[in-house]
């Protein structure tokens, strides 16, 4: 073999190590080397923009689950999501799911608010009190319709 092939050989390894680690930590960091172990709860929706599956589910700023589905009901017109929760969190049955923003330009993801019940949702249950997404778009279009006319004290 030529020092051309050894050089070749072990370049390649390099790649292929630096690309087996750089997978290992996706996946550590994605989440998806987690256990999905979790309970299924449902919620619907006004506007769900932004969510698909995948989108965490937080509490308190920390991801507890994740959307699993995502569909329109033709007979209500709002968007139908399945969310799992991890085993072990239990969530009082008169919390609020609400679509929170990172911020600007970040994403969306489903925040549960809880409540103070003493009474916790039981695996499929549905959680009807909901806060669609807020269009930023839109609030800024109402801020300057609303401020454009007011010139005169």
């Amino acid at each position: 073999m030529s020092s051309y092939n050894k050089i070749e050989v072990m370049v390649g390894g390099v790649v292929l190590a630096a690309a087996f680690v750089f997978g290992i930590y996706t996946t550590q960091t994605t989440g998806l080397s987690r256990s999905s172990a979790g309970y299924e709860l449902s919620a619907s929706f006004r506007s769900l923009e932004g969510v698909t599956v995948g989108t965490d589910v937080r509490l308190a700023g920390v991801k507890v689950g994740t959307v699993t589905d995502v569909s329109l009901n033709a007979a209500t017109y709002r968007a139908d999501t399945r969310f799992t929760v991890l085993n072990g969190i239990e969530i009082p049955d008169d919390s609020a799911v609400v679509i929170s923003s990172e911020g600007l330009l970040g994403g969306n993801f489903v925040e549960i608010m809880p409540g103070g019940s003493l009474d916790y949702f039981a695996p499929g249950d549905e959680i009807e009190d909901t806060q669609g997404a807020v269009s930023l778009i839109s609030l800024l279009v109402q801020f300057v319709a609303g401020s454009g006319g007011d010139g005169e004290q």
